[in-house]
């Protein structure tokens, strides 16, 4: 399976993009599923029809579905308080019933993971051989990428699976303290939310996961596909093109209105070509409704294959006495960098954005011998520690 994730500054129409693009996917004759992301059905506006939870056929080979953040946060938390029943009977807590629970924030975007997941999961005849994911604008986007691996290491350091003695312990325990001790089904909880995570960590991480971003050519929208596209690389997310949304058309009159518009479209354009692989889709003087409009803006459909992300650790051991480790950031400036070891994970910010990464084994036997960037990477300087490293390397 194919995905497709679609995001760029708000305003630049990524919600109309996305559609258009599962709409020539499907018509190229490619299985495939739209989600979306937005409370409002904004994507039903684009397409002329209604969606919801349920998956709704557009026309042969695509569906399009929103799902339901509400009706997913009730039932997690439903479960959740059944499990702890325990708990909340010695606290003498009140339990909240399915009536009075709203999203809290993060909802959506959990829904739309799990969404993803699923898809990726199904084995059936008729699962999609592609899904596209309208996600929300480029900050909210790059949060929701990061979520799962963020979750997950919240969950093992607040509830690490190795406490396999504290489990064994707790009936005595809870005796001695005269109160009951976690339950096991915490734990067991919490392994099941780490799974889930992982399978949505490992969509997100596949080869076939690409994120496309949509922007206006414009000045605004080029300072913000630079932080987007620093945000993706810390990731080690990959791009594969840059739909450049609503071109005006070439030909119109020199002294018209539409002068200074086009000329301002120009020079970004020019500008992003020499960076992505942009693809332009022209403005129809009207927005988009329906699939014939959809189809009349020609948008790209799946793309091409592209080239992982890598991390490369390269071994001047024998000439400089050091491992390097080459962490791609395109876009970063010196000035914003900061680097941290922390144990064996090493704590990377590039502007406003910040990543927890865990050392490749080889150099969780070095120290930090300093770093430098140099052509949009980071690399990384280790020296091995005497104490650690093996006689004789």
């Amino acid at each position: 399976m194919r995905t497709i994730l679609i995001t760029g500054p708000g305003g630049s129409g990524r919600t109309t993009v996305a559609a258009a693009t599962a709409l020539a996917a499907a018509r190229a004759g490619t299985r495939t599923l739209l989600l979306g992301a937005d409370r409002d059905d904004t994507l039903g506006a684009a397409l002329g029809v209604r969606t919801g939870p349920r998956p709704v056929p557009v026309e042969p080979g695509l569906t399009v579905r929103r799902p339901d953040a509400a009706q997913g946060f009730r039932d997690g938390l439903a479960a959740l308080q059944d499990r702890a029943a325990s708990a909340l009977d010695l606290f003498g807590a009140a339990r909240l019933d399915a009536e009075e629970l709203t999203p809290l924030p993060g909802a959506d975007e959990l829904a739309l993971l799990r969404a993803l997941r699923d898809a990726a999961l199904a084995e059936d005849a008729g699962s999609p051989e592609l899904v596209v994911v309208d996600l929300p604008p480029a900050p909210r986007a790059l949060a929701l990428l990061a979520l799962p691996e963020e979750l997950r290491r919240y969950l093992r350091r607040l509830l690490p699976p190795e406490r396999q003695a504290a489990r064994a312990l707790r009936p005595v325990l809870g005796r001695l303290a005269g109160v009951p001790m976690p339950a096991e089904s915490l734990y067991e909880a919490a392994a099941r939310w780490d799974l889930e995570l992982a399978a949505a960590e490992a969509v997100l991480a596949d080869r076939n996961t690409v994120v496309r971003f949509v922007a206006e050519p414009g000045p605004a929208a080029a300072d913000a596909l630079r932080t987007a596209r620093l945000g993706l690389a810390l990731r080690g997310l990959r791009a594969d093109l840059l739909v450049a949304n609503r071109v005006l058309p070439e030909d119109a009159p020199a002294d018209s209105w539409l002068a200074g518009p086009l000329a301002q479209q120009r020079k970004a354009l020019e500008e992003w070509q020499g960076t992505y692989d942009v693809r332009t889709v022209a403005h129809l003087g009207r927005d988009p409704r329906g699939t014939d409009d959809l189809a009349a803006l020609h948008a790209p459909g799946a793309g091409q294959d592209v080239t992982p992300v890598e991390w490369p650790v390269t071994d001047r051991l024998a000439d400089d006495g050091v491992l390097v480790w080459h962490i791609p950031l395109p876009g970063a400036i010196r000035e914003e960098l900061d680097l941290v070891r922390r144990g064996d994970e090493l704590v990377v910010t590039a502007g406003p954005f910040r990543r927890i990464v865990p050392l490749p084994s080889a150099l969780r036997r070095c120290t930090v011998d300093g770093a430098a960037l140099r052509e949009d990477t980071l690399a990384v300087r280790f020296a091995p520690d005497p104490r650690l490293w093996p006689r004789g390397r």
